[in-house]
């Protein structure tokens, strides 16, 4: 059989995007609201990075749920796949395509995607962690290199090198990450999983038994407010990247931050009761910030256009 014409591969590779477009709209919400700040190439990218991380993400979790799958020999599979294709520069999944394209176009490093799956792969054993250092080493394969793989996709400013960005860029990732174990605690303790570190829990006189029962306790209370302040000293860490970043990416991330970081004033506003159910970003709110944002990254993109030729 002959080998793909040119324009089939394009096809296909138009395809594997739209796939991880798809994936992105429906369970990233307030990520995919604020890639649509973002110029068409790097917003298709980063809905591939979105995607990929998501469906190694829903191996350990979604295959965790359902008897009969095995998500360690599923979770194993993909990730070979994954770094092999990524080397080879091509998928015949739609997902690992658009990833592998992605990661040569930017020329991101392989590493980050070794020590992502790497956490991945923790989540099949590790059910808690013993205090904060613990927890920013898993953070690290989970979320600081997302961070990392994001920033070539965004770029820098004139004059800034990557690794100068790259601490924000990493903070950023934390501030996320730590945003969502403090919403999900509900959702991941029900998966035999506690992010909260198990010094500050007894600190506060708070157990997994609690957790597990939905007891919110004062403690319980104190140990949220406690955490949503340390996630807003991460998030006030990332804001000192965002100028470094290119012209006509900052207003996606300043999208992103105050969609994310918005979700923290929800948990505050429910007086922390994040045991009762999901808090969430309301979607009148979700659009004013996208609003607010489109007008100055439209403006930022005539601005970083290079003059016309005479």
């Amino acid at each position: 059989m002959p080998p793909p014409t040119r324009a089939a591969q394009q096809e296909q590779l138009d395809g594997a995007y739209a796939v991880c477009r798809g994936i992105a709209a429906e369970h990233g919400k307030s990520y995919f609201l604020a890639t649509r700040l973002l110029t068409p190439d790097r917003r298709s990218a980063v809905h591939a990075l979105y995607a990929a991380a998501r469906v190694a993400d829903d191996i350990v979790d979604v295959g965790a749920d359902e008897p009969g799958r095995d998500p360690e020999g599923e979770l194993l599979a993909w990730s070979r796949a994954a770094l092999a294709e990524v080397e080879a520069g091509w998928s015949e999944d739609p997902v690992r395509l658009a990833l592998a394209h992605t990661y040569r176009r930017y020329d991101i490093p392989r590493e980050h995607l070794v020590d992502f799956l790497a956490a991945m792969t923790s989540d099949l054993d590790v059910t808690g962690y013993p205090d904060l250092a613990a927890l920013d080493r898993y953070m690290w394969g989970s979320a600081s290199v997302i961070g990392l793989q994001v920033l070539p996709v965004l770029g820098t400013a004139p004059g800034v090198a990557r690794e100068e960005a790259a601490p924000h860029a990493i903070a950023l990732g934390e501030a996320f990450q730590l945003t969502n174990f403090l919403r999900d605690v509900a959702e991941d303790v029900d998966r035999g999983r506690v992010y909260l570190p198990a010094d500050l829990m007894a600190a506060h006189g708070v157990t997994r038994e609690q957790l597990a029962a939905g007891e919110h306790t004062p403690g319980f209370t104190e140990l949220m407010r406690e955490m949503v302040a340390l996630t807003r000293r991460r998030y006030d860490d990332a804001a000192l990247g965002t100028p470094m970043l290119a012209r006509e990416s900052r207003d996606c991330v300043r999208a992103a931050t105050d969609l994310y970081g918005g979700i923290l004033t929800e948990i505050e506003r429910a007086g922390y009761r994040v045991l009762d159910g999901r808090v969430r970003v309301s979607k009148p709110r979700r659009l004013a910030v996208f609003t607010r944002r489109l007008t100055a990254a439209r403006l930022a993109r005539v601005g970083s256009r290079p003059p016309a030729a005479a």
